[in-house]
């Protein structure tokens, strides 16, 4: 099966859908993006598709919902998790400031307002007083 993530004006997916490998095959046994493309602007009127891969092969990453395709690296970005953390220009996906340490022991959770990991469970408990 074949994924193609829906694309509005400013290039955020804002559908995904599945197509049968047969439709996007050419008359070689070829896959091409634009067999699907067309396929899905006939059936949904909507011509705005990229084709994504679940496993990551095409663009990068799985394109779901909410994430950015971008033209310019032809990938597509998921949406940034926090306004501190950083794209990694390499893997195009968003990494904390400060690394997360490696006590496995501990559950860490991202605190935002100070820019730094905390224990999970005194994490909540800092909020449930505030």
């Amino acid at each position: 099966m074949a994924h193609f993530a829906k694309l509005d004006a400013d290039n955020k997916v804002i559908h995904v859908s599945v197509v049968d490998n047969s439709v996007i095959t050419d008359d070689n046994g070829v896959e091409n993006e634009q067999l699907g493309i067309e396929y899905l602007t006939n059936v949904h009127g909507y011509s705005k598709w990229k084709q994504t891969s679940y496993h990551g092969n095409i663009r990068k990453q799985y394109a779901g919902i909410g994430y950015s395709y971008d033209p310019e690296r032809d990938a597509f970005i998921p949406p940034q998790p926090f306004s501190t953390w950083l794209l990694d220009e390499e893997t195009l996906n968003w990494v904390p400031p400060v690394p997360k340490p490696t006590d496995k022991s501990v559950d860490w959770v991202w605190d935002n307002e100070t820019g730094q990991w905390k224990d999970a469970l005194d994490y909540l408990i800092e909020q449930a007083e505030q």
